[in-house]
């Protein structure tokens, strides 16, 4: 089959066949979409998960009559003093708060504390179940007291997972003083 064309005044190009139909083909453009994960979809997903509330170290808490919750000598750093060169082994005692509001998440949940040492080795982590339960700004809270062995000095993260989703990172910073020695009859 022969065909003739030509180009109309859109600039529209007619093709012509011998059977005498005219079929008019316009250029197109092309769009193809990504179909794959992007960031923002990533973050839109992260719309459907529990609100991290509080999450702190500190000397207490104290759990008011009313139910209100107080924290006692917030702290984020411990000057340990010594009378040697270096610092020796030393266990460092305080109350670890942590807080969430539930959002739409419901049910028993995993929470892990897993803390870094300044040189970026990983120490023993704290994990534990949660239930969330509740309205949507309700959600739950616990303290713990922690006895923890301190070997270095230095910033230590306390990376917080929640079902192994790091939620944020805690800094807890410990120096270490030499106190020198008064000399007898000086």
């Amino acid at each position: 089959m022969t065909s003739l064309m030509r180009r109309n005044e859109d600039g529209a190009v007619l093709r012509q066949s011998q059977s005498s139909r005219v079929k008019r083909e316009y250029p197109a453009l092309l769009i193809l979409f990504e179909c794959g994960e992007s960031k923002q979809m990533a973050e839109q997903e992260n719309i459907f998960r529990a609100h991290l509330h509080v999450a702190t170290f500190c000397e207490k808490v104290l759990r008011e009559a009313d139910g209100v919750m107080s924290l006692i000598r917030m702290v984020d750093r411990f000057n340990v003093l010594g009378d040697t060169e270096e610092m020796a082994p030393i266990v460092l005692s305080f109350v670890v708060y942590i807080s969430f509001k539930s959002g739409i998440l419901r049910g028993k949940q995993r929470i892990a504390l897993r803390p870094k040492s300044p040189t970026g080795k990983d120490l023993p982590a704290m994990e534990f179940p949660v239930l969330f339960e509740g309205d949507d700004d309700r959600g739950p809270a616990m303290s713990f007291q922690v006895n923890w062995p301190v070997e270095e000095e230095g910033l230590f993260w306390w990376d917080l997972y929640l079902n192994e989703e790091l939620v944020t990172r805690m800094p807890l910073r410990v120096t270490y003083q030499r106190m020198r020695t008064p000399i007898a009859g000086a």
